[in-house]
């Protein structure tokens, strides 16, 4: 019988990628470092992992980048990137139970993550931001700039369904029928829930990939703290109503692809609805829930446009 394990430990494609872009974020002007939050605070043992500015200018605005479930935050920004170094302090953190990140706090709400991320910034003398929030990553910026209204100033939301509620998976508005389903989906432990993942997650999804290569990024990405991260998405969920999320005040950009199947466009209008005039909303067309990498170009265009062409 083959042994997929033991070829992946002579090469890994995934690990291989991810030091391209560990190269690659480094001669952008960033260095990686890992924040012990544990002390002085009443964060129980919790370290986060952030990419942060070698020499940060202060008369720079800062910009905060949040990844969302899959690959790590360096494959999720890694083609935008070096679009923002010039313009802002950039920082890029792992979220907690993602990447070297992790706490031995049992919260699994997205305000906890947002609590401790605020704590970092303010670990690297920042005060003051734009963030932009890809799928969960969104989740987590929506509550930083609730949490701490005079600390956000610009609020991107790609792909980012806070508004749904828990009635809405029984009433048939996610493609999936269950939550356990989805939690399948989204931490993928086999090969044939990855390929569920990626046709999920692309209008055009790569067809013919070997078991190998997915068996490889399941290995590197997917492994670690998978029943926090499930617990993460069941917090999501769990007595959601949409009367309870608070409205802000930043002035935002939502995100969409068109044929967004993890998080339905509906949820796009609907956000945009509950933030305000505050909120425009940009939908992609013939994109999925990967927009940000499926329509890569556009994607930026539109962050550029909302981030830097008003400073």
């Amino acid at each position: 019988m083959f042994d997929h394990m033991k070829l992946l430990r002579c090469f890994s494609f995934t690990a291989s990628r991810d030091w391209l872009f560990r190269q690659s974020f480094a001669n952008a002007g960033l260095r990686s470092v890992t924040t012990d939050l544990s002390h002085g605070n009443s964060i129980a043992s919790t370290a986060m992992h952030c990419w942060i500015p070698k020499s940060p200018n202060r008369s720079k605005p800062n910009l905060l980048l949040l990844h969302g479930f899959g690959a790590n935050a360096m494959w999720q920004y890694g083609e935008h990137l070096r679009a923002f170094t010039g313009r802002f302090n950039v920082y890029v953190p792992d979220l907690l139970f993602f990447g070297l990140s992790s706490t031995s706090e049992q919260n699994r709400t997205e305000s906890f993550q947002a609590l401790c991320l605020m704590r970092l910034m303010e670990a690297h003398g920042v005060h003051r931001m734009s963030i932009v929030g890809i799928s969960y990553g969104g989740f987590v910026g929506y509550s930083l700039a609730a949490q701490f209204p005079e600390k956000v100033e610009k609020l991107v939301l790609c792909c980012a369904g806070v508004c749904l509620e828990e009635k809405d998976m029984e009433d048939g508005l996610f493609k999936v029928p269950n939550l356990e389903e989805a939690t399948g989906i989204l931490i993928p432990q086999t090969p044939e829930k990855l390929k569920e993942l990626i046709r999920f997650s692309f209008v055009k999804p790569m067809k013919g990939v070997p078991s190998f290569f997915l068996w490889d990024f399941i290995d590197v990405m997917c492994t670690e703290f998978v029943e926090e991260k499930r617990d993460l998405i069941k917090s999501i969920l769990k007595d959601r109503r949409l009367s309870d999320l608070p409205r802000i005040k930043q002035k935002s950009l939502v995100i969409w692809g068109e044929e967004d199947q993890i998080f339905p466009l509906e949820l796009g209008y609907r956000l945009k609805r509950h933030i305000g005039e505050n909120a425009e909303i940009v939908v992609i067309k013939k994109a999925g829930h990967a927009v940000n990498l499926e329509k890569s170009k556009e994607f930026l265009k539109h962050l550029k446009s909302f981030l830097i062409d008003s400073l």
